[in-house]
């Protein structure tokens, strides 16, 4: 199967630097999260400095009509040497009673893992360093495992850019690490470096992943959408994956912007059918995309795989 399983919104992109009440140079990769009867996504806002924050948006129908309140926004704290260059790319997960977020803190040492905790996205409490650097592309799961937190990271060790999982007794303190996905073979779609996107999400079949996946080529580097799934219990047990990526740039917004032949996703939500996956990304490192896969089609897509 090669077909794309993702169907891009018609409106896309559902939001760019042009609806931003202050100045902005992009808009891109939000984290998702429904909220009552709104979506709400924590968006990365570069400023025309270069530095970024999480801003808030929310929505009815979560396409249209979007509500941007950067009096909500979790800016920076330049006074700590984790988030002195920008804060980016989250993630957010429902777990223990509040909204944990990850995400990643831009430092003069590289970029690492930080965590904050809210229960209304208006404050927020930071939780400091999770994982030190090189690392990104972190989320937890929405559940415990034996009592214990489980993250999914992705650290960096010369040209290695794997995924990992750990677990601990609570989100700020994180052991017991372990590889979970390598990156693919060769010249293959994922074959140079791969992440997590949004946080995992449970099913009957198992824990459903999406990550990206990146191939380098004489061109420039190519940021594609692929799936995995892990078993519901031990979640350290990779049941499938798929072999070809099943979102890529192909529209203009995605082949065209401050960073082009990017799809990037970091959030997604379930709507009330019960089975439509809406998959948040950012496209060119510019612009704020939207995309529908039946959930049935991913797991059977997965199942083919395993």
């Amino acid at each position: 199967m090669t077909e794309e399983l993702f169907h891009r919104y018609d409106g896309n992109p559902v939001l760019h630097a042009s609806n931003w009440p202050v100045p902005t140079g992009a808009v891109f990769n939000p984290a998702a999260v429904r909220v009552g009867d709104e979506t709400l996504l924590l968006v990365r806002v570069e400023a025309r400095s270069g530095r970024s924050h999480l801003a808030v948006a929310t929505s009815a129908d979560g396409l249209t009509t979007w509500a941007i309140d950067e009096a909500r926004a979790l800016h920076p704290d330049i006074s700590l040497v984790a988030e002195r260059y920008g804060i980016e790319d989250a993630r957010i997960t429902e777990l223990d009673g509040e909204y944990v977020i990850t995400y990643t803190g831009y430092s003069e040492l590289g970029p690492l893992v930080c965590v904050a905790t809210t229960k209304d996205f208006r404050t927020y409490e930071r939780h400091g360093v999770v994982l030190p650097p090189e690392n990104k592309d972190a989320a937890y799961f929405p559940r415990r495992f034996d009592g214990q937190v489980a993250l999914i990271h992705r650290p960096v060790a010369g040209d290695s850019a794997h995924m990992w999982i750990g677990f601990g007794p609570d989100i700020r303190h994180i052991g017991n690490h372990a590889p979970l996905l390598h990156t693919g073979p060769g010249g293959h779609w994922d074959g140079s470096k791969i992440g997590l996107g949004p946080p995992p999400l449970e099913t009957d079949a198992g824990w459903l992943l999406c990550f990206h996946g990146v191939r380098v080529t004489a061109a420039g580097a190519i940021y594609r959408v692929g799936l995995a799934l892990l078993d519901r219990d031990d979640p350290t047990t990779v049941l499938a994956r798929s072999e070809n990526w099943v979102l890529g740039p192909r529209e203009t917004y995605e082949r065209t912007g401050d960073v082009g032949n990017v799809v990037f996703p970091c959030g997604w939500t379930i709507l009330e059918d019960g089975d439509t996956v809406r998959l948040y990304y950012g496209a060119a490192d510019t612009y704020v995309c939207a995309a529908d896969a039946s959930l049935k089609e991913l797991l059977a897509h997965l199942a083919e795989q395993a």
